[in-house]
């Protein structure tokens, strides 16, 4: 690829601000490196992102990673809400699993914060650093990951290199795509809607998935007797929801919900996303990374996501401490090849059990059916897996990776 020589250098450019590039953009905040934070956006946008429908379940292990960064601090306490216990029904109301909080070491399993309130807080965070840069409104048109610098081409011709390029632009990454890195993609043919409601009957700060004949419900606890509410169904079910008037979706969702928690009123804007979960065949490439979703788009059945969004920047935040304390390349093999290896142990057999749970319980035929009840009655029967979905929850999976990140400046 021939690109002009006149360029901006840098030793790290993030691609994407959202709260998972925004995260890693401060695991580096005192590491002296200089950091192109390049973003679609402009920046009014990102300092004071709109809500999106999308509510964010958040580890214990999540929640201490952003306490680190010095994130959470800029979180409102009344936009945190406590995710107490979880259950999970099948069919007609029948709570079949319940997961409670008691079987950990937490007075609750994780914390519930809307996704736009994350970015926001993030926003703050890095604003604070005085070795980011902004690119913003920018997108990429080109990538050259050369033997000894990376170089990326914005779409206003603006010239940028650095040793190490990371990606955390969507789980459709075009710059995963620019590199020619493949990723597996599962479209499970629905579409998600999600918006928050205010209902009559409290909500006990319990989580419900709910796995209806054609449908699937999720109920996420927020303050107050309110709560968000997720329905999964075939496109054009979710755009017939979409378009009907505020009294008529109540009245719907209250039917899909079996008036489990009493009358409802719609108190957000609703929005609509495809499900389509992504596994990246490679997070690295010569002088390039990948974190966030653009390595790994999990469905949200298990609510990893965005936590594995956080372990994953953590790891890679780790290998680049390593090599500036050796004083070795941020952008060498190796150390990529390590970061590599370790988050695909961690992600890969969740999001493999995660896509499997959810073919199975979106299966509306008798066979699978049976199947899943009766997995649900053996799980709840089982109390070490019992304890090890809790232990999952408020250990989270990149426990052994806090001690070793020093707090942010």
């Amino acid at each position: 690829m021939n690109l002009p020589n006149t360029r901006v250098s840098f030793d790290l450019i993030i691609v994407g601000a959202g709260p998972a590039g925004l995260s890693f953009a401060r695991s580096m905040a005192d590491t002296g490196l200089q950091i192109a934070l390049i973003e679609r956006l402009d920046e009014a946008a990102i300092a004071d992102p709109a809500f999106d429908g999308r509510e964010i379940a958040l580890t214990q292990t999540s929640i201490e990673h952003l306490r680190q960064l010095g994130i959470w601090k800029h979180i409102d306490a009344d936009a945190i809400s406590p995710l107490r216990d979880a259950a999970v029904e099948n069919g007609r109301g029948r709570s079949l699993l319940q997961i409670d909080h008691r079987m950990g070491t937490h007075d609750e399993l994780g914390m519930l914060v809307a996704n736009h309130q994350i970015r926001r807080a993030a926003y703050r965070a890095v604003r604070e650093q005085t070795n980011v840069s902004w690119f913003t409104g920018a997108a990429v048109s080109a990538v050259d990951c050369g033997e000894t610098r990376a170089r990326v081409r914005l779409d206003d011709n603006r010239l940028l290199d650095a040793a190490l390029v990371v990606a955390v632009d969507s789980r459709f990454s075009e710059t995963r795509r620019m590199l020619g890195i493949p990723a597996r993609s599962v479209d499970f043919g629905k579409t998600m809607l999600v918006c928050n409601m205010e209902h009559t009957e409290p909500h006990a700060h319990v989580a419900r998935e709910c796995f209806e004949f054609g449908y699937t419900a999720a109920l996420l606890p927020r303050n107050g007797n309110s709560s968000s509410v997720v329905i999964t169904q075939r496109g054009e079910d979710i755009s017939r929801l979409m378009a009907m008037d505020e009294t008529e979706f109540a009245r719907t969702i209250e039917h899909l919900l079996r008036h489990r928690l009493g009358t409802m009123q719609l108190r957000s804007t609703r929005h609509a996303y495809p499900l389509v979960a992504v596994y990246a065949d490679r997070f690295v490439a010569r002088r390039y990374a990948v974190i966030g979703d653009a390595a790994v788009g999990m469905h949200p059945v298990t609510a990893h996501g965005f936590n594995f969004g956080l372990s994953g920047q953590a790891l890679l935040a780790e290998e680049i401490r390593n090599s500036l304390r050796t004083g070795r390349d941020i952008g060498n093999a190796e150390g990529l090849a390590r970061y590599q290896s370790r988050h695909r142990r961690a992600t890969l057999p969740l999001y493999l059990t995660t896509n499997a749970i959810a073919k199975l319980f979106t299966d509306d035929r008798l066979p699978a059916r049976f199947a899943r009840d009766t997995a649900l009655r053996v799980a709840e029967r089982l109390s070490p897996f019992k304890r090890a979905v809790v232990g999952t929850l408020t250990r989270g999976s990149a426990r052994s990776v806090l001690p070793r990140i020093r707090p942010a400046s």
